[in-house]
């Protein structure tokens, strides 16, 4: 099978992981991956949950379609800013339910647990535009700098990562993180972590090698 074709059956593999998960209803979200100058992606109008490699898209980084019988989704330009502005192997767009709830009322969601920094901190909200817009795309780019994820006000989530695994990855930590935060909320104010406590958890996770397994000491 082609690197491409292999490319198409991860990609399809990880829409069901979303659909299983809860992470997208009915023909919301969409997801790519980038391979040189090649974008494979979801095509409108698509469920996840039964989604097959050979029906998606290929386009190339202009947005012209280079292979599949169906047309990419209608966020495409979404993903294609992120690619141009980023060094991103695969995006994941959702309506994942927490994470667009929080989105629907905060301006930003902040760094209330040292996992999110992996995200890059508090995640940005990006301003509503209509979907399937330039100004969408515009708005969600500027949201992700210096972010590997951002909120899509009163819509849903967008993330990236170096390949398919990263990209869900960072999907299903800003889920749970929103589903962090709105459980705290309910107890009252939740607390940030300060600039000088992400700063220590940073240094201590690059020096004891954090989320590396390493073997066990005689």
């Amino acid at each position: 099978m082609s690197d491409l074709g292999s490319l198409r059956d991860e990609l399809a593999g990880a829409c069901r992981r979303l659909a299983a998960g809860g992470m997208v209803t009915g023909t919301s979200g969409n997801l790519s991956a980038r391979t040189g100058e090649r974008v494979v992606i979801t095509p409108t109008g698509a469920r996840f949950e039964e989604v097959e490699g050979e029906d998606l898209a290929v386009v190339d980084l202009d947005g012209n379609q280079l292979e599949g019988r169906l047309a990419p989704t209608s966020e495409l330009a979404l993903h294609l800013d992120v690619y141009r502005r980023y060094d991103a192997g695969a995006v994941a767009h959702t309506h994942a339910p927490m994470a667009t709830a929080v989105g629907c009322v905060l301006d930003e969601l902040p760094c209330v647990h040292y996992t999110m920094l992996a995200l890059g901190g508090s995640v940005r909200v990006a301003p509503y535009r209509t979907f399937g817009t330039p100004e969408l795309a515009q708005a969600v780019a500027a949201a992700l700098e210096g972010r590997t994820a951002a909120l899509l006000a009163n819509h849903g989530t967008i993330a990236y990562g170096g390949d398919v695994a990263g990209a869900i990855e960072a999907t299903e930590l800003l889920e749970w993180a929103s589903a962090l935060y709105l459980r705290a909320a309910a107890l009252g104010a939740p607390r940030a972590l300060s600039e000088e406590q992400q700063q220590a958890t940073v240094a201590a996770a690059l020096a004891r090698g954090y989320g590396n397994t390493k073997p066990a000491t005689p």
